[in-house]
């Protein structure tokens, strides 16, 4: 038996690893012990419940008004204790988180061997995304195994100096949870009681009117990165005013980050604009649902990136760099920045150019065809027979 310690703290990690701990754990071979750090609360224990993941270990770092300096110190030092009592063979790890950064640092500390689950990814700024771009960078260079999501990171990982039989491109284990999140919303809809009490976390007045007007061209929000604060997350809000004012066909609908450095501006700036819907991020269902629903997609999301192209829904990326820019090659993203003129530009131009809006939203998926998990419990089964 090889045992596996999974550290994670916020729900797009528990989304990405859910499907990699599903795998691991109907393998004879793995002994699988799950961690949480509890970097978001509410958000995570939403994803651990759909998922049926209990974690064997909760460390409830959560506190209010916590700064990077907070839950960096408190994730290490619960994590210490977490090491000694459970010795894993192999810590396991996903993204660019501050949990991530320091999971793969306790497992370091303790001599324990690190996996990064995607890996790779960079903009090659040090400051956007901040901190991820810095988080990603140092667990890379602390991880043993590397885990690539694309062809592009795994040529970022070389770059950086890592050896190539330690870098597996594998697809990104996001697909295989958004796949079988849409399968399951299919195979049963409202009718699955689990799936009808999540629904009910979309405003009702937006989920009817979707449900009355096949004609409405449905936008899904999501914002909350940190390198846009201040002025420029007030230009992203004017400009979903603007869209929703200027195209009356539209419903917007915004799931609004916890954060109160988000919560604050948009609802000072939205708040009470018609047909815009501002909410509490759904569960994690509810949101696929609202995804396989919409026309397009405005987000600073890394993982929104990844999943929206396997809906074939196009998306518009409201930063000024990325780094997935395998969707921009492939034609089904665009980034267009911060500014209020150039997302709505850009939005306009998805809503009423049928054309552009055809090209975009015709493309093959390049982060994955869902089996990422498959083929990373079988890479991570093979290091430990030769390695531990």
């Amino acid at each position: 038996m090889r045992r596996l310690l999974f550290v994670f703290g916020t729900r797009p990690e528990a989304i990405k690893l859910a499907p990699l701990i599903r795998e691991t754990r109907r393998r004879s071979g793995f002994e699988v012990v799950v961690c949480v750090t509890g970097q978001h609360r509410e958000m995570l224990d939403q994803v651990l419940d759909v998922f049926g993941i209990v974690p064997d270990v909760d460390l409830q770092v959560m506190r209010p008004d916590q700064t990077l300096f907070d839950i960096t110190a408190d994730v290490l030092r619960g994590l210490e204790g977490v090491l000694h009592r459970f010795s894993p063979d192999l810590v396991i790890v996903q993204g660019d988180t501050t949990t991530a950064l320091a999971g793969a640092l306790a497992a370091y500390y303790a001599r324990t061997p690190v996996a990064h689950v995607e890996a790779g990814l960079r903009t090659g700024d040090k400051y956007s995304p901040y901190p991820e771009e810095m988080n990603r960078a140092l667990v890379d260079v602390l991880s043993d195994v590397h885990l690539a999501p694309t062809e592009h990171a795994r040529c970022n990982l070389l770059q950086a100096g890592i050896e190539s039989d330690r870098i597996h491109v594998t697809g990104n284990t996001v697909i295989d949870a958004l796949l079988w999140a849409r399968d399951r919303i299919e195979a049963s809809g409202s009718a699955d009681a689990a799936i009808g009490e999540q629904l009910s976390r979309i405003p009702r007045g937006l989920r009817e009117r979707i449900a009355e007007d096949a004609g409405r061209r449905l936008i899904v929000v999501t914002g909350h990165r940190r390198e846009s604060f201040g002025p420029d997350f007030e230009a992203i809000c004017h400009a979903l005013r603007l869209i929703a004012e200027r195209n009356p066909e539209v419903e917007l609908a915004y799931a609004v980050h916890l954060n109160p450095a988000v919560r604050t501006p948009v609802y000072r700036i939205l708040d009470g604009v018609d047909r815009v819907h501002l909410f509490d991020p759904p569960p994690y269902l509810a949101f696929v649902w609202l995804l396989t629903r919409c026309r397009f997609v405005l987000t600073d999301s890394g993982g929104i990136q990844e999943e929206a192209p396997s809906l074939g829904k196009p998306l518009l990326v409201m930063r000024r760099v990325t780094e997935r820019p395998e969707g921009v090659e492939a034609g089904c993203a665009r980034v267009v920045g911060v500014g209020t003129d150039d997302i709505l530009s850009a939005a306009e131009r998805l809503l009423h150019d049928e054309e552009e809006y055809a090209r975009m939203s015709n493309v093959a998926n390049p982060y994955g065809d869902g089996t990422a998990s498959a083929q990373t419990a079988d890479i991570l089964w093979e290091w430990l027979r030769a390695h531990v």
